[in-house]
């Protein structure tokens, strides 16, 4: 997803100019940063939530060389689907794969 496409749909589903879909867009963006800087977390029901994931401090190997490297500490945003929206990919995915059997079979 892309700051473009929820520009475009929130174009299409109100009567607001680009200009004004794309300022939308972007101030719903920083909502969600700020919430996610705030908490630690943010939900979406049906969709899924983020969720600010501490990473400890640890080596490892440069690739090249082999010798080990010192890694900081630092923090991720980990994202973990719904199961609404796991199970909605799952039959879509299970739906493209008939329709290419049906394909390839008529071939």
């Amino acid at each position: 997803m892309s700051k473009r496409f929820l520009t475009d749909v929130i174009q299409q589903s109100s009567s607001l100019s680009g200009v004004a879909s794309g300022q939308l867009a972007a101030e719903i963006i920083a909502a969600i940063k700020a919430e996610i800087i705030e908490t630690g977390r943010f939900s979406l029901p049906d969709f899924g939530s983020f969720t600010v994931r501490e990473t400890p401090k640890r080596s490892a190997l440069n690739p090249r060389t082999g010798e080990k490297v010192a890694v900081k500490a630092g923090a991720t945003v980990r994202f973990k689907v719904a199961p609404s929206l796991k199970e909605a990919v799952f039959a879509g995915v299970r739906k493209n794969r008939r329709k290419a059997a049906k394909a390839a079979a008529a071939d």
